[in-house]
Parts: structure tokens; sequence; C-alpha cells
């Protein structure tokens, strides 16, 4: 079954970065479009960003030219490097992917952005 595994979430200050890493099973995954997606406390779920099997990528405004989402094939893997956080980015981020028009969501990691 398809399994979506986060992690590289934690507590930072503003202005530093993260990594985070989404190790994807149960997929045939290079030829997978994968996605993050973020949850803020009484928000609905919001695209973050995305990357095709040809690594073109999507970002949502808020996080363009601070964020960048990467995949390495070898590894059935997605990235997402993050710098320049802001409280705002505090969120529980979820790796996505979309296989026979279900999507599927990972655990969630939680990013905490505070001084």
């Amino acid at each position: 079954q398809v399994q979506l595994v986060e992690s590289g979430g934690g507590l930072v200050q503003p202005g530093e970065s993260l990594r985070l890493s989404c190790a994807a099973s149960g997929i045939i995954f290079r030829l997978s479009n994968m996605a993050w997606y973020r949850q803020a406390p009484g928000r609905q779920r919001e695209f973050v960003a995305s990357i095709t099997t040809i690594s073109r990528t999507t970002y949502a405004d808020s996080v363009k030219g601070r964020f960048t989402i990467s995949r390495d094939n070898t590894k059935n893997t997605v990235y997402l490097q993050m710098n320049s956080l802001a409280r705002e980015d505090t969120a529980v981020y979820y790796c996505n992917v979309v296989r026979n028009r279900v999507n599927y969501w990972g655990q969630g990691t939680q990013v905490t952005v505070s001084s």
C-alpha cells in the first residue's frame, strides 16, 4: 500500500532553515508527481509546493524564493528545503501523492518557528 513518511521537522528561530524529507513506498516514485502541504492550527490545509516527474516545480506565493522542493528518485524521497523561516510558517507539514485519483498523505511533521 502507499506509504509516505515525513521527517525533519522541529523548533527553529525566525530566519533559520530546515529540510523536510518524505520517503515514499507503494508507488512508482519516478512516475509520481509529489507535493507538500501544510496546516496551521485553526486553518485549512494549504498547498506549499509540488514537483512533477520531470522536476518542474510550483510554489505557493507565500513561500516563493524561500522554499525549494526537490526529489531523489534513487531514494524514493522528496525534500522541502525551507530557508528564512518565519512564524507564519509554523504548521504541520504533509507529503502528498495522488494515485489512481486518490489522495495519500503522510502522518505529518511539525515545524514550529518561534523565538
